[in-house]
């Protein structure tokens, strides 16, 4: 007998009987809750008192940031020269000041855009394809492309042969940066949008030139803002690249962030039986956090007509990335949440919350 199991169950049924007295059908009650509380950014106050630190100059706030190449770049300790309270005094070189302007500017835009709006996803097209379009010499529309695959990193690739297939589509979507050399039997080489998050622009940022651009200095890149100081790097590398760098709009990043914690908080709740509470303590808080394949996915919903999906998911035998030798995933997403939304995003979409019922979700096939 399964002692551990019998003892999950026995504890999931202690908790839901209470609710089960006052809900007989206990579902729609559960998937309630979870969407109330997936709506709560705990991150929000930590995210608030960051920006205006900021905001105000404060970069010392930023920890470990201080070390690297952007930082360094504009700022460095006079350790002779000492303030009243003995510390050494922050220096800003000459070429702080010519940013200093623009980074506060974009980050007030974005910061003042960090709301829930869920008919974003009917606003992904102007944001996104049309600035492509223009940059690559196409007139404006409103037309999605035909076809878009969405290229995960997962290790499950290196057993496929869909380079061929992948490169077929019109467009093609890849995850930080992963290289293709090597393996176009498996992944494809055709790329039309790198989408990356902050962290990978920060670490590109350490290199001569901020060169980030493994798929050609022509390939568009799309990023989401991982930490507001990363704002900085974007207003240095930017320069370095000739084709758009775009930044997600804040309001698409809350949409998918919502989506996911309502995935994972009913998850949890179905799994463990444990109170939403507790949800906290296994996720890591204030630093849950989709992934970035999670949103490469959101955004191919929002200017594709079909979309193919490559490489998510895991396998026992099989690296975790196909391109790299990491062990394990990180405990700041829930990928098994993520793939519950997945399932629904192919069998019955209107499942998913927060998305606006005007919005027409195209059909979407996983490959594996």
């Amino acid at each position: 007998m399964d002692f551990k199991g019998a003892k999950k169950k026995r504890n999931r049924r202690l908790f839901l009987t209470p609710l089960l007295l006052l809900f007989p059908h206990p579902q729609p009650f559960l998937l309630g809750f979870a969407l109330q509380f997936a709506a709560v950014d705990t991150g929000e106050a930590k995210s608030k008192l960051e920006i205006e630190q900021l905001l105000e100059g404060n970069f010392a706030s930023q920890g470990r940031y201080r070390t690297f190449a952007t930082w360094r770049r504009f700022n460095h300790h006079d350790v002779k020269a000492r303030n009243s309270n003995g510390m050494p005094v922050m220096l800003r070189s000459p070429k702080f000041y010519r940013y200093w302007l623009d980074f506060r500017r974009n980050l007030q835009n974005w910061a003042r855009k960090r709301m829930f709006q869920p008919d974003i996803m009917m606003d992904l097209v102007t944001l996104v394809k049309v600035p492509i379009d223009s940059h690559n010499g196409l007139m404006s529309s409103d037309n999605k492309y035909k076809s878009c695959a969405v290229v995960g990193n997962s290790g499950i690739l290196l057993n496929t042969d869909h380079g061929k297939f992948i490169d077929g589509h019109e467009a093609v979507i890849r995850l930080n940066n992963a290289r293709t050399e090597r393996f176009e039997k498996n992944v494809g080489s055709k790329t039309s949008i790198s989408f990356v998050n902050s962290n990978i622009l920060h670490l590109c940022a350490r290199r001569d030139g901020c060169f980030c651009h493994p798929y050609g200095g022509n390939v568009p890149m799309v990023m989401y803002i991982c930490q507001p100081v990363h704002f900085m790097d974007y207003l240095v590398c930017n320069s370095s690249h000739k084709a758009p760098l775009l930044i997600t709009d804040p309001r698409f990043d809350m949409l998918c962030s919502r989506i996911v914690k309502y995935y994972s908080a009913k998850r949890f709740v179905e799994d463990t039986g444990k109170a939403l509470s507790e949800w906290g303590s296994t996720h890591d808080g204030s630093m849950f956090h989709y992934s970035s394949g999670m949103q490469a996915v959101m955004l191919a919903l929002g200017i594709c007509d079909k979309v193919s999906i490559f490489g998510f998911g895991k396998s026992t035998l099989a690296k975790h990335h196909y391109h790299t030798n990491q062990k394990a995933e990180l405990r700041l997403h829930d990928y098994e949440a993520e793939y519950a939304f997945y399932h629904d995003l192919v069998k019955n979409p209107r499942a998913i919350p927060f998305i606006s019922d005007k919005f027409r979700f195209p059909p979407v096939v996983f490959y594996q």
